[in-house]
């Protein structure tokens, strides 16, 4: 079976525009319903797909981490290109590691980091999660179980080189946290099993923003534009954006 590959999405709405980030092994199905909510209450949205996401497992270790800097960093200037001046960013774990170093390389209006990693602590998480993400991939494409058993082991033997490149990733966006000045929202679930839930708390102590909230979501693992509280994030980022100073 043939799996039809995500794409990146660009909601026009407004002349307030946001930049929408996914997780690892994810693509834009983790921000799209986000994304339509803010359209509809007029801001703009654009969400691309890093490099090595949305296809086949194999590919995330064709690709580094700084090719998803890089994808960050074209999706910033996207926007710019298409005329947006004022540009806040959100971003879901990965997202928001990748949202939180553009918020202190570039000019942002706001951050939103959505449980978003600052130790990496969690190799065991992170491998049992690649791997189930290649098995629900490999099933999807109708693979026999026997096939996948095996394709799925010489996967994880060779994340090794991928999952150090993302440690050094989050290790220096922690350490340059405190060059962040721009207004921030950050996003916990209380239930993520994913990461350290302590991360949102480095966050909100140690960025220099004197506007600056912090928001936990006590139902919600660490997928939480998808989970049980959505709409009420959906309903908390837009007023946290609502709440800025925007030109328009």
């Amino acid at each position: 079976m043939k799996i039809k590959e995500p794409q990146p999405f660009t909601f026009e709405a407004g002349p307030r525009a946001v930049l929408l980030l996914h997780g690892f092994t994810g693509h834009t199905a983790d921000v799209r319903m986000l994304g339509r909510f803010l359209e509809k209450k007029g801001y703009t949205s654009h969400a691309p797909i890093y490099a090595g996401h949305g296809k086949p497992p194999e590919a995330l270790l064709d690709v580094s981490a700084e090719d998803w800097w890089e994808d960050v960093k074209s999706a910033y200037k996207y926007l710019q290109d298409l005329g947006y001046e004022e540009i806040a960013v959100a971003g879901l774990s990965l997202g928001g590691v990748l949202g939180s170093k553009l918020a202190y390389s570039n000019k942002v209006k706001a951050l939103i980091p959505m449980c978003a990693p600052m130790f990496f602590d969690n190799e065991k998480q992170l491998t049992l999660g690649f791997e189930s993400f290649s098995r629900e991939y490999k099933q999807l494409e109708e693979k026999d179980e026997a096939v996948i058993e095996k394709e799925v082991d010489a996967l994880i033997e060779d994340t090794a080189p991928l999952f150090k490149q993302l440690g050094e990733l989050i290790t220096d966006v922690k350490n340059h946290i405190d060059m962040i000045y721009t207004p921030t929202m950050v996003v916990q679930a209380r239930k993520d099993e994913m990461i350290n839930i302590e991360s949102a708390n480095y966050i909100y102590d140690n960025i220099e923003s004197d506007d600056k909230e912090m928001k936990w979501y006590e139902e919600s693992g660490h997928v939480i534009t998808l989970d049980k509280e959505r709409n009420q994030l959906h309903e908390d980022i837009y007023q946290f954006l609502e709440k800025l100073d925007w030109k328009e």
